[in-house]
């Protein structure tokens, strides 16, 4: 064996070893890597630049590119342009979102908010603003860059259904995504706004969906459904909403009188409608006739503005128009013409004097005493409305027409009536003399005390004493011998004693002090009465014993004569 293996030119075999096992890491790792890079750059779309005026809430390498909900690319980088007046937006796109950069693509930042017509879309509070594209559904070239949109464009529904337009005084609370109501069901959505003839109104794109699209007629109204509804009234607070979508996104409602469901049924795209305030106003609006009218008041009328009620009988049957100041040239001051619309088909019946016409009507109700009246009707907020009311004893007053306008006659309303009264009586209580008054009833008074207590006045009373008991003496003496003639006499004498018992008492109530007056004023009236009574009762005495003279003596016989 040894001898073989020293022959020269035999060849040795000998197995290699496999190589290590951990050399496949780095292999399959370098694979991943090219794989990734590989899908990556397969997926990566243009690189695009979008200029904004400025880039609130966006962030880069964050904030994202969007279409329908999808991403469609990323901010990498956000700059100042050279000359410092917008900053420019780059963003990576990805492959899908090549085809939908065309020169009519539209991008606008939307920023954080309950935004797209529904409450759970709460994620883009979370995720923050983001950018929106909306690509052209025309062809067109392709771009890279663009000038994005400060405002949101006026979007297109894909769904069956008809858009219109509503033209409004003021947007509100209307937001891009506003749910559109019919009978309180959603069957809608704002698309958006125009900004073009913003000088004059509003123009709302509201989509509603087929079927519902169906019940919008020639003469259906449409009205701003917004927030919440609270009026007072006989049955207390009442707060109504269309829903909680409303109430944070406002909304928009329709809906078609009875009367105007024989009018077709809108077909046409984009038809125009007018966007009523609110329901009250749109239900207004199915009134045809209407009369204008002007009312003149010369005091203050704060609680009437634009849209205050109307009132005949209590019931609405117009609303103010205008409120303003303006110079009367006749008097020479400032009056307040109240301008205001009132519908006549609001009144049953009304067809049957329509052909008389309308100032002819009004002439006859002002010749009954109807006035036009400002009156309150929320004592909690001040609101008033301008009634027709029937007023008693009223002037004659004349109907005339003005610019067009029937001038209505006026009266003062009730409360100001009585404000008036009361400021009137005021006036005179301010004019009447108190403090002469004053001075002269203490003057008065004064010399009631002196007189009172004078010296004159107790040698008066002392003198008086001294008669009265002369006199119950004298009749004592003719009771003892005259009889039964002179039995009054007595009595007469106690009724001078009680009246000399009073005077002192009053005499004692004066000397207490001035404040006594009124006691002594009572006290000197019940002495007056006295005194006239015992003067009576002597002339009665007198009278008997020039008669009898013989009474004295005998007493008196002739019990059958008249005392």
């Amino acid at each position: 064996m040894s001898d073989n293996l020293g022959v020269p030119g035999q060849a040795r075999v000998q197995k290699r070893r496999l190589p290590s096992p951990i050399w496949l890491i780095p292999v399959v790792t370098v694979l991943v890597a090219a794989w990734l890079t590989w899908d990556t750059l397969s997926k990566r779309g243009p690189v695009i630049t979008v200029t904004f005026q400025s880039a609130e809430g966006l962030v880069a390498g964050q904030s994202q590119i969007k279409y329908k909900d999808v991403n469609m690319g990323v901010v990498q980088s956000i700059d100042l342009s050279p000359d410092l007046t917008h900053v420019i937006l780059t963003a990576r796109m990805n492959r899908e979102a090549d085809r939908l950069l065309t020169e009519r693509a539209l991008f606008w930042v939307v920023k954080p908010r309950l935004f797209a017509g529904n409450i759970s879309g709460l994620e883009t509070v979370l995720s923050g603003s983001y950018v929106a594209l909306l690509p052209s559904a025309e062809p067109a070239p392709a771009a890279r860059h663009f000038t994005g949109l400060e405002n949101p464009p006026v979007l297109q529904s894909t769904a069956e259904g008809h858009t219109f337009l509503l033209k409004a005084a003021l947007l509100g609370s209307i937001n891009l995504g506003s749910p559109v109501f019919y009978r309180g069901l959603d069957v809608g959505e704002v698309l958006g706004w125009d900004i073009g003839d913003m000088a004059d109104s509003v123009t709302i794109h509201a989509f509603v969906r087929a079927p519902f699209d169906k019940y919008v007629h020639e003469e259906s109204h449409f009205w701003n459904a917004s927030g919440l509804s609270v009026k007072l009234g006989a049955e207390g607070v009442q707060v109504q909403v269309e829903s909680l979508r409303a109430l944070i996104l406002g909304g928009i409602a329709f809906d078609t009188p009875p009367a105007a469901l024989r009018t077709p049924v809108v077909q046409t795209e984009q038809a125009v409608f007018p966007l009523y305030a609110d329901q009250q106003a749109a239900e207004a609006a199915g009134f045809k006739r209407r009369v204008q009218g002007v009312a003149y008041f010369s005091g203050a009328i704060d609680g009437i503005s634009r849209g205050s009620p109307v009132t005949l009988r209590g019931i609405r049957i117009g609303e103010v128009t205008s409120v303003h100041l303006e110079y009367d040239p006749k008097t020479d001051t400032i009056r307040v013409p109240v301008q205001f619309e009132v519908q006549p088909e609001r009144i049953g019946d009304i067809a049957a004097v329509a052909g008389r016409g309308a100032l002819e009507n009004i002439r006859r109700l002002v010749a009954r005493g109807m006035r036009a009246q400002l009156q309150s009707v929320n004592l909690l907020t001040g609101q008033k409305a301008m009634v027709f009311e029937d007023v008693a004893n009223a002037p004659p007053a004349e109907v005339t027409i003005e610019d067009g306008l029937i001038v209505v006659p006026t009266a003062p309303d009730q409360f100001a009536g009585i404000i008036s009264s009361v400021n009137t009586l005021v006036a005179k209580l301010t004019n009447m003399p108190f403090q002469q008054i004053g001075d002269n009833l203490n003057s008065t008074l004064a010399g009631l005390n002196t007189i009172a207590n004078g010296q004159a006045m107790r040698e008066t009373i002392t003198s008086l004493q001294a008669a009265l008991a002369s006199a119950r003496d004298v009749l004592s003496t003719i009771n003892t011998g005259a009889g039964p003639a002179i039995k009054r006499l007595p009595d007469i004498a106690a009724g001078l004693q009680d009246t000399l018992n009073r005077a002192n008492r009053m005499l004692l109530s004066v000397d207490s002090g001035y404040g006594d007056n009124s006691k002594f004023y009572r006290n000197l009236d019940r002495l007056l009465v006295q005194l006239n009574d015992t003067a009576q009762s002597f002339r009665v005495l007198s009278d008997i014993l020039a008669r009898h003279p013989e009474a004295l003596v005998r007493g008196r016989t002739d019990t059958g004569e008249t005392r």
